[in-house]
């Protein structure tokens, strides 16, 4: 059919994604205290996987491009589409609810940390910078910050439209990976090296990380067992978003995708496993 990638793309980032981090943001109910400390949890996690895939990045002695292209392919992970799901049906609906608190801060980080670092592949600071400040979603996350701290309620019409534009993300979401992958004319064979590395820290390095930070906040119970699970969860689909938006290499950071969503069973299933068992 021919559709235009990068139309969809624009439709998803700009009206679905914002529409999702608002309504996640004003339907939740944790206490004040939790939420935050699932926030540093967040911002931890990120941080760390940040420095860690910069410095292989370095040592390889990528260019500013491929190392952007490795540094969003390995610190951002699917928190929603997959994310959310397999929590709750690991860990009941209590871990579900704390996992939406670290899908909403990750998604705030893909669209402020994500938007700068994938800019920098082709543009110099200041531009990236401002590509951060003409994201939605971060305005979308103030004003559901305001909500929550007043108490207002949004009128039943706009309230209604918001959700549904935001229940739209994640099937468009998923859509445009599957037209990201008709765009591919081949495998990406010269990246085969570039793209083990990425798979191995976003299925390997990510869920360590994620447990050494859970045992020094203190998260317990479901706190930790959500948490930890969307730390280790494969490539985000939003990254290919990304790589359209921004000129990164889309094959490359699709590729990366794929191979981290088949591998991940892998992964998880034992890492599930041990969480639940209370270890």
């Amino acid at each position: 059919m021919k559709l235009d990638l990068r139309t969809l793309s624009r439709i998803a980032f700009y009206i679905f994604s914002p529409c999702l981090v608002f309504t996640a943001i004003t339907h939740n109910a944790l206490s004040a205290v939790e939420f935050w400390q699932l926030a540093v949890y967040t911002l931890g996690v990120v941080g760390s996987m940040t420095l860690i895939a910069f410095t292989i990045g370095r040592a390889l002695r990528l260019e500013r491009h491929w190392l952007a292209a490795l540094i969003v392919a390995s610190v951002f992970v699917n928190g929603g589409n997959y994310g959310l799901a397999l929590t709750q049906f690991a860990f009941g609906e209590a871990a579900l609810a704390r996992a939406v608190v670290y899908y909403v801060f990750s998604t705030l980080l893909v669209y402020t940390l994500g938007v700068v670092i994938a800019s920098l592949g082709q543009r110099p600071l200041r531009a990236a910078l401002l590509s951060a400040l003409a994201v939605p979603a971060n305005y979308a996350l103030v004003a559901a910050g305001v909500i929550k701290l007043t108490g207002w309620a949004l009128p039943t019409l706009v309230e209604r439209a918001v959700s549904l534009l935001g229940q739209a993300a994640i099937p468009v979401m998923l859509v445009l990976l599957g037209l990201q992958l008709a765009e591919i004319p081949a495998w990406p064979r010269t990246q085969l090296k570039l793209i083990g590395v990425a798979v191995l820290l976003q299925l390997v390095v990510a869920p360590l990380v994620g447990l050494a930070l859970a045992g020094v906040l203190g998260l317990e119970g479901v706190t930790r067992q959500a948490a930890v699970v969307e730390a280790a969860m494969p490539t985000a689909v939003i990254t290919t978003i990304l790589a359209v938006e921004y000129e990164l290499d889309a094959p490359f950071i699709t590729a990366t995708v794929i191979l981290s969503t088949l591998l991940s069973p892998l992964t998880l299933t034992p890492l599930i496993v041990y969480l639940q068992s209370g270890a």
